[in-house]
């Protein structure tokens, strides 16, 4: 029997979903990590792995197409992201006599250029959305062609993916700037500042079309999801099939999918994508020639494992099912669980893992990229898993999906559970179907954490100083007679939680904001305090809080989102503020460009420092004016969450 053993060439939760397939077609696995991940779970997971190095090296081709040969690997898997639609990378493992579990290199090629996937798709009788396809020689032919497209619009990079290098204009005024923009995003995303122009469609709702097709010729659609659940153009849920979605409709998309496949000479699995508007017309947007992150809806509507098709017709055996075949059954939901706070922007967070507990349950699937003891690390993208539910009907897999969340434990760093269980909650998508739209107008609202600060204060109450025999005072600590325990504690990211505690009969006596001209006064009582949860009633209503202990101290999920309680320290009431003109990482990540030198003068708002993590860049900006008294940050240096980057002396101290 010829031995087959297959290279995953990626990492996280999409790494262990495809050696999970390949082991049960009786391939052998192998694993890659870079220094940032070797003790991630997808590295165990495999037979064997093979360490590649600096935490960029996911996006070395060379790099990758080696450690397949020192594997004896036959076979390199992409996944999804990193070097997925890269048509070098798969051109090299050809040239290297591997089989690349993907589409052909020149259909990569074809469909990663935007304009000349449109081209294409025209060609394909299929419509695409109003525009201009370039090339354009100069910023000024740029600005022609959408003057004569008109406002709103979009500007996409012609090599673009994932949100990168798009921007969308409502205001002539704001083009130069966004081209701009786009362009840099694009270059140093994709090496190419190409662009297009798209006629914004709004409001629309974004279809995709699963496809599969053989090295024969034959091609099929596996039915649709709808992916319109966006914050900024990043997908959060999605759903198999479309809700709302009549049957010509459906069946005319999923022709329209075929024929663009067939028109590429498409081999394998991949996405077609559309807008569909109010009226019903539908615009070709864009082919993804790759497996994509939401491909589990299908797989639990159709019954079929699109990783067994992709090894299977990368092997040359020909595509078994016909469209006749296609049967979907019941509706699936996916929500995509990132480490990122809601509350703070969607800053991305990295850190260990100090508790994962998937759930489990009838209509259940979980995709996940950790466990228990593992690390986020900040160089990737902050996905750690998808919960996904599949039911007879759409809201019983949206109340199966809420279930599952609720029922999931992530504690260690933020995520976004409280938000996807708000989506999943809202009137709006109980009711059908929402628009791209729809999330971006509403995120603040929903991100917006509820009024639960005195559940909080409670719970970080009994983490800090409850012993078996009751509340206890910590080493260094007093509590004189007659004055309350003043606990001053402080969450993950620095900001103050002052608690005053006095024990009374009846319970405990808890004063969260102490001091402050909204304090909130309550009673803590019944208290059970468990190895992984705190349970007590809280003015009477009973309180469950999953808790987790670090050496800074506790991790607390309180139902509405998780919350770090560090730093911990006893004093006197009248304790001071915060530095207003100290500036300190919001995460983890790296410097890319600082734009002052220590002794210069600086106003509020003036750009300070640039960190990127997980592919996002953040600009830290002057919160006082005044002149920069220490400068930490360099670029190209890492760093960590809450270190010093910049001490500014306020404009009143400056001499």
């Amino acid at each position: 029997m010829t031995r087959r053993r297959l290279l995953v060439a990626n990492r996280g939760e999409i790494a262990r979903r495809i050696i999970r397939t390949a082991r049960t077609l009786g391939w052998e696995t192998v694993a890659v990590y870079t220094d940032a991940d070797a003790q991630a779970p997808h590295v165990s997971d495999a037979d064997r792995s093979i360490g590649l190095g600096a935490p960029r090296a996911y996006l070395d081709a060379a790099a990758l197409v080696d450690a397949a040969g020192r594997s004896n690997a036959t076979a390199v898997h992409p996944g999804y992201g990193f070097l997925a639609e890269n048509a070098g990378f798969a051109r090299a493992c050809d040239e290297a006599g591997l089989t690349f579990v993907g589409p052909p290199a020149a259909v990569i090629e074809a469909m990663g250029d935007k304009a000349a996937a449109r081209r294409l798709a025209t060609d394909a009788d299929v419509r695409c959305v109003p525009g201009h396809n370039g090339p354009f020689d100069s910023a000024e032919s740029v600005r022609a062609a959408a003057d004569a497209l008109g406002f709103p619009l979009m500007i996409k990079a012609v090599a673009g993916g994932g949100g990168r290098g798009l921007r969308r204009v409502d205001d002539p005024l704001a083009f130069a700037d966004a081209l701009a923009a786009a362009r840099n995003e694009a270059i140093s995303a994709f090496g190419d500042d190409g662009v297009i122009l798209e006629r914004l469609i709004a409001p629309a709702r974004h279809l995709e079309v699963q496809i599969v097709a053989d090295g024969d010729g034959h091609c099929i659609h596996l039915g649709e999801r709808d992916c319109s659940v966006q914050r900024r153009h990043q997908k959060l849920v999605e759903e198999s099939p479309a809700p709302g979605l009549g049957s010509a409709l459906r069946r005319e998309l999923g022709d329209a999918a075929v024929r663009v496949a067939r028109a590429c000479g498409y081999v394998g699995a991949g996405t077609v994508e559309f807008l569909v508007d109010e009226a019903g017309d539908f615009f070709f947007l864009e082919m993804n020639t790759r497996l994509q992150v939401e491909h589990p809806v299908t797989e639990l509507v159709t019954g079929l494992d699109l990783v067994a098709l992709q090894l299977e017709i990368a092997e040359g055996a020909p595509l078994a099912l016909t469209q006749a075949d296609l049967a979907v059954r019941g509706h699936a939901i996916e929500a995509r669980l990132y480490a990122e706070d809601p509350a703070r922007g969607f800053l991305p967070r990295s850190g260990r893992v100090l508790a994962w507990r998937p759930p489990a349950g009838t209509g259940l699937r979980v995709d996940g990229g950790v466990e228990t003891g593992t690390w986020v690390p900040p160089d990737y993208d902050t996905l750690t898993a998808k919960i996904v539910a599949h039911g007879r009907d759409r809201d019983m897999a949206r109340r199966r999906l809420m279930a599952g969340l609720r029922e999931s434990r992530l504690l260690g760093l933020a995520h976004n559970k409280s938000l996807l269980l708000e989506i999943l909650g809202s009137e709006d998508f109980a009711a059908g179907p929402v628009t791209v739209g729809w999330l971006d107008s509403r995120v603040e609202a929903l991100a917006a954490p509820g009024d639960r600060r005195p559940a909080l204060a409670a719970a970080a109450v009994l983490a800090t100083t409850w012993t078996d025999h009751g509340v206890g005072v910590p080493p260094g600590w007093t509590n004189g007679p007659g004055l309350p325990l003043r606990l001053d504690l402080a969450d993950e990211v620095g900001e103050p939680l002052r608690i005053d505690v006095r024990v009374r009969p009846a319970g405990l006596k808890v004063v969260e904001n102490a001091g402050g001209a909204d304090a909130t006064f309550m009673t803590v009582s019944r208290v059970v305090r468990g190895e992984e949860e705190l349970t007590f009633e809280l003015d009477g209503t009973p309180q469950r809080v999953a808790w987790a202990p670090t050496v800074e101290g506790w991790w607390l999920d309180d139902g509405s989102g998780v919350h770090g309680i560090m730093r911990a320290a006893a004093s006197e009431p009248g304790a001071g503020t915060a530095d207003p003109g100290q500036i300190r990482a919001p995460m983890d990540g790296e410097v890319t460009a600082v734009a002052v030198a220590q002794g210069d003068r600086v106003e509020a708002g003036d750009l300070l420092v640039v960190l990127e993590a997980m592919k996002i860049e953040h600009r830290l900006r002057a919160p006082v004016a005044g002149r920069i008294a220490v400068l930490h940050a360099a670029q190209g240096d890492r760093c960590s969450l809450g270190a010093e980057l910049v001490q500014i002396d306020p404009e009143d101290s400056t001499p």
